[in-house]
C-alpha cells in the first residue's frame, strides 16, 4: 500500500458509527458533465476516434454512466470502452482502427495503484512509451475538468444529511477521483468541514479505503457506504459493510429518503436485511450489464 494511505491506517474513530461517501455522481451532480464534456472528447481526440465519434461517445457513456461499471476507475474504464467500441460493426464498417488495450491491461495487472502518479512513473521513469497516449489523455482530462467543472452544487439534501451525521458518525469521502479535484470541489461548497477525511485514488481503491479506515475499528453493522455505482456496493460488501444507493436519475429522492428513514434504520440497527435488499433491487434495476446495440 502506498504512503498516501497511511492517513487511512492512522484514522482513529471518534464515534461508534462510520459512513463512507462517494463524491462524483453521488454528492455532486458532476458525472454527466465530467464524462460528456471532459472524458469523452479527450477519449476521441487522443485515441484517434474522430471518424467514429458518435459510437465512441456511446461506448464511453455506457461504461461510465449507464451500466454496471458506472463509477469505476478511469483506467479500467478506458480499457472497457476501447474493447466495447472495437466490437461494434458500425465502427469496423467505417474502417476505424480502435487502439488495443493490451498494454494498458498488462500495466493494470502488475500495478496495484491505478493512479496518475503510477502511470507517470510507468511512462516517464520506466520508459513505457506505449502508454504515453494514455498518460496524455489522462492529463488532458484533468485539465478539462479543472477548466470546465465549476459551480456545481451538491444534490439537494446532501448538506442536511452531512449535518445529520455531525456528532453521530465519523464521515469520510471515499472516491476514485484524484485527491486534488476532490479537495477543490468539497472546499468550493464548504463541505470539507463536515467530513473527517477525503480519500481519493492516490490512497488506493474504495475497497482499500474502507478496509484501512474501518477494519478492527468499527463493528461491520455500524459501517455504511453511500454511493451511486456498483463499485461502491462492491467496496462495501467486500468489507462486510452496509450499502445505501444513490440511484442514478433519482438522486434527489435518494438523499431525501436517506435523511427521513435511511439514517434512522442505520442507527437503530434495522438497516440490514429487507430494508437494504429493497434498496438494492431498485438500484440494480437501473444499471444494465450489456448495451442495447
Amino acid at each position: 500500500m502506498n504512503d498516501a494511505a497511511q492517513r487511512l491506517r492512522e484514522f482513529a474513530p471518534a464515534r461508534e458509527f462510520f459512513v463512507g461517501i462517494d463524491s462524483d455522481g453521488c454528492v455532486f451532480d458532476t458525472m454527466e458533465i465530467k464524462h460528456k464534456e471532459c472524458f469523452s472528447p479527450m477519449f476521441i481526440k487522443h485515441f484517434g476516434l474522430q471518424a467514429a465519434s458518435k459510437f465512441a461517445r456511446e461506448a464511453w457513456e455506457f461504461v461510465n454512466l449507464y451500466s454496471r461499471t458506472r463509477g469505476i476507475n478511469r483506467y479500467p474504464a478506458l480499457s472497457n470502452a476501447l474493447n466495447l467500441l472495437a466490437e461494434r460493426e458500425e465502427v469496423r464498417a467505417r474502417g476505424v482502427v480502435v487502439p488495443s488495450s493490451d498494454e494498458l491491461d498488462a500495466w493494470m495487472a502488475r500495478e496495484p495503484r491505478h493512479s496518475l502518479a503510477a502511470l507517470k512513473a510507468e511512462v516517464q521513469q520506466r520508459g513505457n512509451q506505449e502508454l504515453a497516449p494514455t498518460l496524455e489523455w489522462s492529463l488532458a482530462v484533468d485539465h478539462q475538468i479543472e477548466d470546465i467543472v465549476h459551480g456545481i452544487p451538491p444534490f439537494p439534501g446532501v448538506r442536511d444529511c452531512l449535518e445529520r451525521l455531525r456528532g453521530a458518525a465519523d464521515a469520510m469521502v471515499i472516491s476514485q477521483t484524484p485527491g486534488p479535484a476532490l479537495e477543490r470541489e468539497w472546499a468550493e461548497h464548504d463541505l470539507q468541514s463536515l467530513v473527517a477525511l477525503i480519500a481519493g485514488q492516490e490512497m488506493g481503491t474504495k475497497k482499500d479505503h474502507l478496509r484501512l479506515a474501518t477494519q478492527g475499528k468499527y463493528h461491520p453493522t455500524k459501517v455504511l457506504m453511500i454511493g451511486d455505482a456498483p463499485s461502491d456496493f462492491t467496496a462495501a460488501k467486500s468489507n462486510n459493510a452496509l450499502f445505501y444507493p444513490i440511484v442514478p436519475g433519482r438522486e434527489d429522492a435518494s438523499w431525501s429518503r436517506l435523511l427521513t428513514e435511511g439514517f434512522d434504520a442505520f442507527f437503530s440497527g434495522a438497516f440490514a436485511g429487507d430494508y437494504e435488499a429493497d434498496l438494492l433491487r431498485e438500484f440494480q434495476a437501473c444499471l444494465p450489464e450489456r448495451p442495447s446495440w
